[in-house]
């Protein structure tokens, strides 16, 4: 009786519930699944995840190595999570400026601390941090920039720019390419020409040069929010071709159906006969592209910001933080400037994973 109830709620389902069912099946795509969530949800609530802010530093603490917590203090002696003071001195060996435990001293480490103040979504204000040392104690979890700014808090708050960016970039360059790609597809004729050599115009520019002449356009001395909208802008204007090609291939394919006949004969709009009949028609592809998209437009923000076509100090991002790891001699002796890298790398496997994962789900013969 079971097995028949199964069997019913098989074809009775949407196609959205068989996708949905095959994806959970999908380990790699369901374990990314997760850790996108504990990135998003991280640059949700970074200011207060962060024990600093973006504009705090200390001089004394520059290039500092990340710090350890400790239980047991040297006696054996049980103080539960705290940190040891840190004092400077030189390398007999390479003279530059070195930082070690003071063991005479201890700060333990509190949770729900007050500290710098924020705003929840922009919009809820508060002051409390997750963690944080006792004052006098600092706490830098993955080390200091060489302005001694927390390494930790800057890449939390810089997940806010590097996770959102190609999220709306992609969502407008998805409508776009839906958009041009559509009426180029379905119209065809003089409108499909203007479009698709505008493709080639746009698809022609190398990227870094044309990201180079785009950000040239943008004044150094503007808002951080007018920067973040204006990088917006420029990566959705360069990520839409690829889509609205595919997009007008299989518009003028479904275009000749009998439906689409039938819908023009029975004097249905084009507006409508796009939107109800032909893109549902593909939708399961557009998903999967828009979630293969994203981890492009992730390195490309990385990349801008990296070579200082993004954004730009005070403003943070995981390029920006990228940007000591241009030299070598740097990460020779500070590795741990690279550890944003790393955050890099695992969002954009993650989304890979997840888009092969919603790929099979959605393909019928799997």
């Amino acid at each position: 009786m079971a097995k028949t109830q199964n069997d019913e709620s098989y074809y009775l389902a949407s196609q959205w519930e068989l996708m949905g069912r095959k994806l959970i099946k999908h380990k790699l795509a369901k374990f990314s699944l997760y850790i996108l969530g504990i990135l998003y949800l991280g640059a949700i609530f970074a200011g207060f995840i962060a024990p600093q802010g973006l504009t705090d530093y200390d001089s004394q603490t520059m290039n500092s190595q990340p710090t350890k917590i400790h239980l047991w203090d040297t006696e054996k002696k049980f103080h539960g999570p705290f940190v040891y003071g840190l004092k400077s001195q030189r390398d007999k060996v390479t003279m530059r400026k070195v930082y070690v435990e003071d063991t005479e001293k201890i700060y333990k480490v509190k949770f729900f601390v007050k500290g710098e103040k924020y705003r929840i979504l922009g919009i809820i204000p508060s002051n409390i941090h997750l963690f944080g040392a006792e004052e006098g104690g600092r706490v830098f979890l993955m080390g200091t920039d060489s302005m001694g700014r927390d390494l930790f808090s800057r890449l939390i708050l810089g997940s806010q720019v590097s996770l959102t960016i190609p999220l709306v970039g992609a969502g407008i360059s998805f409508i776009l390419g839906i958009i041009l790609g559509g009426i180029s597809g379905y119209f065809g004729g003089f409108i499909d020409t203007c479009i698709q050599r505008l493709i080639e115009v746009i698809c022609s520019f190398p990227s870094i040069p044309l990201w180079m002449a785009l950000s040239a356009a943008i004044p150094p001395d503007i808002p951080i929010v007018r920067m973040y909208l204006y990088i917006t802008i420029i990566m959705s204007f360069i990520s839409w071709t690829g889509l609205a090609r595919i997009v007008r291939g299989k518009f003028m394919s479904l275009r000749k159906e009998d439906f689409i006949m039938a819908a023009q004969i029975a004097g249905v709009s084009d507006v409508k006969i796009i939107v109800t009949h032909l893109v549902p028609g593909f939708l399961s592809y557009l998903i999967v592209d828009i979630t293969l998209a994203i981890p492009k437009m992730i390195i490309g923000e990385t990349s801008m910001s990296f070579l200082g076509l993004g954004m730009r100090s005070p403003a943070t991002s995981w390029g920006v933080l990228l940007q000591e790891a241009q030299n070598i001699t740097n990460i020779a002796i500070y590795p741990w400037k690279l550890i944003p890298l790393f955050f890099v790398i695992i969002t954009v496997l993650a989304f890979n994973f997840l888009g092969d994962g919603l790929r099979d789900a959605a393909d019928p013969y799997k």
